[in-house]
């Protein structure tokens, strides 16, 4: 501020202008050397970050299939082993083979773990309680399953076995909290549908054996959720929930071959001497592990019901090839049909389940402005 001469009071604006000036010519330095937030920005940010999603949902949809085809060929393998080995070699023991496979199991993963090639907490004293009852629905899973592929034809063993699939999606709503969808629920019904078709002509009818089957229908089904389960809250892993099956399975099966004379039985089998037999009996056992690694596997990345009719789906060739494997199929035109019912079935929930839903992923992932003051 200055006086002037007449006395009057004057106001001195220059330094005022001065600083305002100054003030506009910071703003306008920050402006031009900071980058403001425009709209091509946050265009390149959200196409960068998709992409990075999308290749995340690539690498977890090859990890769904793998473990599921990997799972798929594994089954299909050891049904078709196992089916050789009881039927066309006439083993008198199933109850020997599934001791043979618990042992491979135990050795092949002993090894690994000291050679440091797999990894898995040590034995400790409520290690049993954590896993339970896993250990007994997966040896008697075990007993029955191969019991039941020594007493019925491969088809239809392969059609019953389609009775898994409803008990999973049943256990997975009650124990999970998972609800199919509608197109799943509507394939598993009509295989079920078109085992029950096939069943009702079943020529070669074998009261045990269709006990056998139903029985590790609902162990398989059993299996599948609580191993989904102990993957999810214990730190045991999936090599340690193989490992700790086999292992607390061993005594009681020996005991059982022991105490039902199948121990000698299977001892006193003259094919012994026969290279190829004795090539295919230990490729049963150890498939038997592999199975049992491919099954955790698939479960971990995808579902129960998923591990459970992918297992199914495998029967498509079981199926067919079942039909010269092992002699004892008996040809009807009304049993044929419910097995084909049954095949396109499987196919049907293969396409379902492994369809990807981009748009909805894509929705899903969008930026909402609702509730944000603009």
């Amino acid at each position: 501020m200055s006086i002037s001469r007449g006395g009057s009071t004057a106001l001195d604006l220059a330094p005022l202008l001065d600083a305002n000036n100054s003030d506009n010519s910071d703003n306008e330095g920050k402006s031009n050397g900071a980058p403001l937030n425009t709209p091509n920005s946050s265009s390149k940010e959200l196409r960068s970050r998709e992409r990075e999603r999308e290749e995340a949902d690539s690498a977890i949809f090859v990890k769904k299939v793998g473990s599921a085809v990997f799972y798929g060929v594994a089954s299909f393998m050891i049904t078709v082993v196992n089916k050789t080995v009881l039927t066309s070699y006439a083993f008198p023991s199933f109850l020997f083979l599934s001791l043979g496979q618990l042992t491979a199991s135990i050795v092949v993963l002993g090894l690994g773990k000291r050679t440091k090639l797999v990894n898995f907490p040590p034995l400790q004293r409520n290690t049993f309680a954590k896993i339970f009852p896993l250990p007994l629905i997966f040896g008697f899973n075990m007993i029955f399953g191969l019991g039941g592929t020594k007493a019925l034809s491969l088809p239809m063993f392969a059609a019953l076995r389609r009775f898994s699939i409803l008990m999973t999606m049943l256990l997975e709503l009650k124990i999970l909290g998972v609800r199919p969808t509608t197109a799943v629920q509507v394939s598993v019904y009509a295989m079920i549908g078109g085992a029950l078709i096939a069943a009702s002509d079943d020529l070669s009818f074998n009261m045990q054996g269709y006990t056998y089957v139903m029985i590790t229908n609902a162990l398989t089904a059993s299996n599948g959720v609580y191993v989904k389960k102990k993957l999810d809250t214990s730190e045991i892993g999936k090599y340690g929930l193989m490992f700790y099956n086999s292992l607390f399975m061993f005594v009681p099966a020996l005991l059982l071959n022991y105490f039902t004379g199948d121990l000698h039985k299977a001892l006193e089998f003259p094919s012994w001497n026969d290279p190829a037999f004795v090539v295919q009996f230990l490729l049963s056992c150890v498939m038997g592990f592999i199975l049992s690694y491919s099954t955790i596997l698939c479960t971990q990345f995808n579902s129960a019901l998923t591990t459970t009719i992918v297992g199914c789906l495998k029967n498509i060739c079981v199926t067919y090839l079942g039909m010269f494997i092992g002699g004892d199929y008996v040809f009807s035109w009304l049993n044929c049909i419910g097995i084909n019912i049954s095949v396109l079935a499987s196919l049907l929930y293969t396409y379902v389940t492994f369809r990807r839903k981009q748009a909805p992923d894509k929705q899903a992932h969008l930026p909402s402005s609702r509730g944000e003051n603009v």
